[in-house]
């Protein structure tokens, strides 16, 4: 088996969980890191066993051994990133979100067809443990959706990322943090989004963005959706679903899955492990070898940029 070698850029927090993951892949190896600082680069890559290092994405492009890269980048990076790297022969995972203008999806959506690589989104929410358990149960037809609720909350009234260290962009809680929960009610469902609304709180003075946010969501099916989020919550911290449907109820916490009644349920045995991001990574990989469409690649998860699109001129002209 043909050792895939990656180029990870972004040796921030997710980053690192992408280091981790795929510490943990046979037959993948990361042999260039990319990042804005060289000093901290080099030491993450000494730490990880990565022999080249840069602040230029370019750079890594140019190497011949690149099969694929990981992009963990600033999400208003990210879709012209990722063109970069198709355009350059490479396949591309890039984490959510895809983009923060619909214009940018559609262009990635392009590239790829173009060049034909695989090109993936790392929406997580699809392959944690805890979400792949209701989803089996609805193919199943044991299960069908009438409400999803979901609460996404953070503290982060300054520009900080998950490890507390400050960030050289702005993170926005329609673009990335809805993202996931729009693009898994429509997974879940198995249904497209036919209506959508959004409300937002006021717009912080430094920050530039709404700290709250409401979305209502319906599926053609008839399912529906609500979603609270905020970035002033002061805990608990995560994002929390709720689906009620027509046999039962179930309640995810990130790899943790109860019913309605907080009985526990073993999720343990639905996949080869615990971990979403290294699922996710698994599903590229495997992709990549397999020379197939992955789930979550950028042409499936695209219609929930075009529902975000359509949230975000609704809020403009609100």
């Amino acid at each position: 088996m043909k050792t895939i070698k990656v180029a990870l850029a972004g040796a921030g927090a997710f980053g690192i969980k992408h280091l981790d993951a795929i510490a943990k892949i046979d037959g993948v190896e990361v042999v260039s890191l990319i990042s804005r600082d060289l000093e901290k680069t080099a030491a993450v890559a000494k730490q990880y066993g990565i022999p080249h290092v840069t602040t230029d994405l370019e750079a890594s492009l140019a190497l011949p051994e690149v099969d694929a890269v990981i992009l963990c980048t600033p999400t208003q990076m990210h879709a012209q990133q990722a063109i970069a790297c198709m355009k350059a022969g490479k396949h591309v995972q890039v984490e959510i979100p895809l983009c923060d203008a619909f214009a940018d999806g559609e262009a990635v959506i392009a590239a790829q067809r173009e060049s034909g690589k695989v090109a993936m989104c790392g929406h997580t929410r699809r392959f944690n443990p805890s979400h792949q358990w209701v989803h089996k149960k609805i193919e199943a037809g044991e299960f069908n959706i009438q409400q999803m609720d979901v609460q996404t909350y953070f503290f982060r009234r300054t520009n900080m990322n998950a490890l507390g260290q400050a960030r050289s962009w702005t993170d926005h809680l329609l673009w990335h943090h809805a993202a996931h929960t729009v693009d898994l009610f429509a997974y879940q469902c198995g249904s497209p989004i036919v209506k959508a609304n959004a409300v937002q709180g006021p717009i912080h003075p430094e920050l530039g963005i709404a700290m709250d946010m409401s979305i209502q969501l319906k599926a053609a099916n008839g399912a529906i959706c609500t979603l609270s989020l905020s970035f002033n919550n002061d805990g608990p911290l995560g994002t929390f679903f709720r689906y009620i449907g027509d046999t039962g109820t179930y309640i995810a916490r990130y790899d943790d899955l109860v019913n309605g009644k907080e009985e526990k349920i073993d999720v343990s045995k639905v996949d080869v492990s615990m971990n979403g991001i290294e699922l996710q990574d698994r599903e590229f990989f495997a992709a990549i070898r397999e020379g197939r469409e992955p789930n979550a690649s950028v042409a499936q998860v695209l219609p929930c940029y075009a529902v975000l699109h359509q949230l975000e001129q609704q809020l403009k002209a609100d």
